[in-house]
């Protein structure tokens, strides 16, 4: 393979990978040193993000996209955007609502931890995906711009290798500052992480606020099942991300309001 991945894609490949593990931290010692947050509800927004969205929730897209039903789902954009967006949604924002009732119910005195947790949830999100996804890339990138593809190719199945090759000219051919939209990819969805932390915090601990849990999971279907309807459709990248972007202002907007209206007047 001749051509290789330019070096300012490299570059923006490690920025993304560099604020995926930035981002975390830096929230995680904002929240803990200038709003006295606890730690706990930092790592059990990381546990909850790990167990509830990519064990079970992937178990359970496993069970039912492999099944006959699945096919159907995939085949319909709106059906496959319904389903995508209530399942991110019920698995998340249970899992909130659980660790809230549960694990966290001593840390509810401090109403700034909803946000720790967020920070937890959403920066373990951002280095899963972005991060890792990144890793891979730069990993890629140096087998290539060195001339070694054959060494990862050598260990590919055949029926795998066009997927592979695949690869490679992507990243070849992607315009070095698409890169850097991963970055604000993962900032929009971390504001929507903590924003829904805010509702289904208020949810667990105030009584006769339990709808704002189901309300976070209905808001949640839609923001994932119209960023899907958006990019199967074929709408440009940046379209995808603006739009992300107002849904996260707008949510952001909510839990501020409901953050105010709730929390008490020593916790902050």
């Amino acid at each position: 393979m001749s051509d290789k991945v330019p070096v300012l894609s490299i570059v923006f490949m490690s920025v993304a990978l560099l604020f995926s593990i930035a981002a975390p931290i830096g929230m995680l010692l904002w929240l803990r040193k200038k709003k006295n947050a606890d730690l706990m509800p930092f790592f059990a927004g990381c546990a909850v993000m790990l167990v509830f969205a990519l064990l079970l929730e992937a178990l359970v897209h496993q069970l039912v996209l492999g099944s006959g039903m699945g096919k159907v789902i995939r085949d319909h954009i709106w059906l496959y955007a319904l389903y995508g967006g209530f399942m991110a949604g019920l698995f998340e924002e249970s899992g909130r609502f659980i660790a809230f009732k549960t694990v966290l119910k001593k840390y509810r005195k401090k109403d700034v931890n909803a946000l720790m947790y967020g920070a937890g949830h959403g920066g373990f999100e951002a280095f899963w995906l972005l991060g890792l996804g990144m890793i891979n890339n730069l990993i890629y990138s140096a087998l290539i711009n060195f001339g070694k593809t054959e060494v990862f190719t050598s260990m590919v199945p055949e029926e795998q290798l066009a997927e592979a090759e695949g690869i490679f000219r992507t990243l070849i051919d992607t315009t070095p500052a698409l890169f850097l939209l991963g970055i604000a990819e993962r900032v929009f969805a971390i504001v929507i992480h903590l924003s829904l932390s805010v509702l289904v915090w208020f949810a667990a601990k105030k009584k006769g606020k339990v709808w704002l849990y189901p309300l976070a999971i209905l808001l949640h279907l839609l923001v994932d099942g119209g960023i899907v309807v958006l990019a199967r459709s074929g709408a440009h990248t940046l379209i995808v991300e603006a739009v992300t972007g107002a849904a996260a202002a707008l949510l952001a907007v909510l839990a501020v309001f409901i953050y105010r209206k709730n929390t008490s007047q020593n916790a902050s």
